[in-house]
C-alpha cells in the first residue's frame, strides 16, 4: 500500500510538459542623472492603456517611487482602489529618491537636525528637476487628461506641502500623508500666513507623531481659508507613522481622483475629513 501511494505521488508530481516562464512586465523605467546621483523614474500604465487608444488618464506622481521603495505599494493600492471604483484609474510615475533628506527637505536652522541630516536642504533643486525634466517628459510621452497629482509621506509629505505653498501650479492636486511639519522648528507652517488661498485641492493627514509634527499640522490647518479645497484626516488614535501611508493612500486618491460611485460608504470605503470635505477634491 505504501509503495503504491509513493508511486502515485511521483506520478502526479511529474510535469506532463516543461512550461517556460514568461516575463512579468508592469511598466517602464527611465534613468536620470539628477542632483549628482543616478536615479530612476518608473512608469506604470493602466491595464487598458493600450486597448483604449482614444482615452486620456490622470497622472499620479509618487515620491519615494523606486522599485525598492513605495512603487509597488502605491501601484497595488491604486489598482485595488480601481477594483472598487474608489478612485479613477491613473498613470503612476514613481520618482526614486536616493538621499531623501537632501532631495525632499529644505534647509534647517535647528542644530540637532543639521547634525542628524547634514545633506538636507536641496528640495528646491529637486523640485526644479521635476518641473523642468520629469513632468515635460511624462506629459509628452503619455496620454493624460491634464490632471497630475503629487503624493508623498513623511519627508516626502513635507515636500508636497512646500510645493503646494511655493509652486502650486505644478500639480492639480496634492496629498501630504503624515508630513514632517516639525522640520526647522515648524518653519513651513509658521511662514504660511498669507499664502493659503486659491490653491489646488490638498489632502492632509496626521497619525501618532505628536509633538512638533502635530503642532505644525494644526498651525497649518488654522491658516487654511474656508474656501480652500482640502481634506484633513485625523488618525492620531488609529495609525502609527509607520502605517500611515498604507492606511491613508487609498483615501488620498479617493479625495484627489473621485469617481462619484454611490456604493463606497456601503462597503466602508469612506473619506474621513475632520476638516474640509469630500466634495473638495477632484478634477
Amino acid at each position: 500500500m505504501i509503495s503504491a501511494l509513493a508511486s502515485l505521488a511521483l506520478a502526479t508530481s511529474a510535469p506532463v510538459a516543461t512550461i517556460e516562464p514568461e516575463p512579468l512586465v508592469i511598466g517602464e523605467s527611465y534613468s536620470f542623472e539628477a542632483l549628482d546621483a543616478e536615479r530612476r523614474v518608473n512608469v506604470v500604465l493602466p491595464p487598458d492603456y493600450e486597448a483604449e487608444a482614444d482615452r486620456n488618464w490622470p497622472i499620479i506622481v509618487q515620491l519615494d517611487g523606486g522599485t525598492d521603495q513605495d512603487l509597488f505599494l502605491g501601484n497595488g493600492i491604486e489598482k485595488w482602489n480601481g477594483l472598487w471604483g474608489r478612485s479613477k484609474p491613473a498613470i503612476i510615475v514613481g520618482i526614486q529618491t536616493v538621499d531623501r533628506q537632501r532631495e525632499l527637505l529644505p534647509s534647517t536652522r535647528i542644530p540637532d537636525e543639521q547634525e542628524a541630516y547634514p545633506t538636507a536642504g536641496e528640495s528646491t533643486q529637486f523640485r526644479s528637476w521635476l518641473a523642468e525634466t520629469v513632468l515635460p517628459l511624462v506629459k509628452s510621452r503619455y496620454r493624460h487628461n491634464d490632471t497630475v497629482v503629487l503624493v508623498g509621506e513623511s519627508a516626502a509629505g513635507l515636500f508636497v506641502v512646500e510645493t503646494w505653498l511655493d509652486e502650486p501650479g505644478l500639480f492639480t492636486g496634492y496629498a501630504a500623508i503624515s508630513p514632517s511639519l516639525q522640520w526647522d522648528g515648524q518653519a513651513m507652517a509658521l511662514a504660511a500666513d498669507s499664502r493659503i488661498e486659491g490653491r489646488p485641492p490638498l489632502y492632509l493627514s496626521l497619525a501618532d507623531e505628536g509633538g512638533e509634527t502635530e503642532q505644525g499640522m494644526f498651525r497649518l490647518l488654522s491658516k487654511l481659508d474656508a474656501a480652500q479645497p482640502f481634506c484633513f484626516s485625523d488618525r492620531r488614535n488609529d495609525l502609527h507613522h509607520s502605517t500611515s501611508l498604507h492606511g491613508l493612500l487609498p483615501e488620498a486618491l479617493q479625495f484627489l481622483l473621485p469617481t462619484g460611485a454611490d456604493w463606497l460608504e456601503e462597503y466602508g470605503l469612506t473619506l474621513r475629513c475632520e476638516q474640509g470635505g469630500s466634495e473638495s477634491g477632484g478634477e
